[in-house]
């Protein structure tokens, strides 16, 4: 019988050469005053489709096609309005962050608003599974007079799947500029015994449902009106120099969807498709 040879130092590069890679790089623009795909690229796993070119705003939706991300992936997604230009972009699903042997999930989320454009961000939930490593970096450059809803959620496992994420990392950072300045920096880092964090009162007081929602320029009568507002969760706003910033927390993703919904009708945002279905 003929000896196999094994080399065992070889698997860290067959992991890294097994890794799901992303890209999605799309410019919208205005054409006999309908907004239009003017430019798109996609490479790897990551689609964008287009339900409905007759809508405004132009709505995509973001397919990613390996079914989930874990330890390793790099996923970006650039999207670039252009003056006057409406894009609403979503997701077809909530994307899963399964459980990383040691490397982060990278995602890098770049969004260039010019003049008098509108973008709504709104994905559905990221659900992060046992030991799942996310590494998430969100950068948004609006010009003066540029408008922007965006939303992202998290989930901290499926409570409906008896799911319990007992460690992992999520750091989340964003960073929003208005005409180069920057406006809203912050970043988010749970790292370790995530379960232990969330069950503390100052971080999340046992919900595992956790999403943000920014809006700019926000509106003072909108504001007053969401703060009225009965929700099933918990629910915070704060509104400074000319941003709204809602934070949400529940104890399971339906309950933070149903809040998310509720949200998003009271500022007159128009959901993705899929969110319904």
């Amino acid at each position: 019988m003929p000896t196999i040879a094994v080399n065992f130092n070889a698997t860290p590069d067959i992991f890294a050469a097994n890794r799901a890679t992303g890209l999605i790089d799309l410019t919208v623009g205005v054409r006999d005053g309908k907004t239009v795909r003017a430019h798109v690229h996609e490479n790897g796993s990551l689609r964008v489709r287009f339900p409905n070119v007759s809508a405004d705003p132009l709505e995509t939706v973001i397919i990613n096609t390996a079914g989930g991300m874990t330890g390793g992936d790099e996923f970006a997604i650039r999207l670039e309005l252009g003056a006057g230009a409406s894009l609403l972009a979503g997701t077809a699903a909530a994307e899963k962050i399964y459980r990383s042997t040691g490397p982060d999930t990278a995602i890098a989320i770049g969004i260039e608003a010019a003049p008098g454009s509108r973008c709504l961000w709104l994905p559905q939930e990221t659900i992060l599974f046992n030991q799942a490593r996310l590494s998430r970096r969100i950068d948004v450059n609006l010009a003066g007079d540029a408008s922007l809803l965006m939303a992202e959620a998290v989930v901290f496992g499926r409570s409906a799947m008896g799911e319990t994420v007992v460690d992992g990392r999520l750091v989340d950072r964003w960073r929003v500029r208005r005409d180069g300045r920057l406006m809203f920096a912050e970043t988010v880092r749970l790292d370790g015994a995530i379960s232990e964090q969330l069950a503390q009162a100052a971080v999340a007081a046992g919900g595992i449902a956790i999403a943000t929602i920014l809006t700019t320029p926000a509106d003072e009568a909108g504001i007053a009106a969401l703060r009225e507002i009965r929700f099933h969760g918990e629910v915070g706003l704060s509104a400074w120099n000319g941003i709204a910033l809602v934070r949400l927390c529940a104890p399971d993703g339906t309950t933070l969807r149903q809040d998310l919904l509720t949200l998003l009708s009271a500022l007159s945002a128009q959901v993705p498709r899929p969110w319904l279905q």
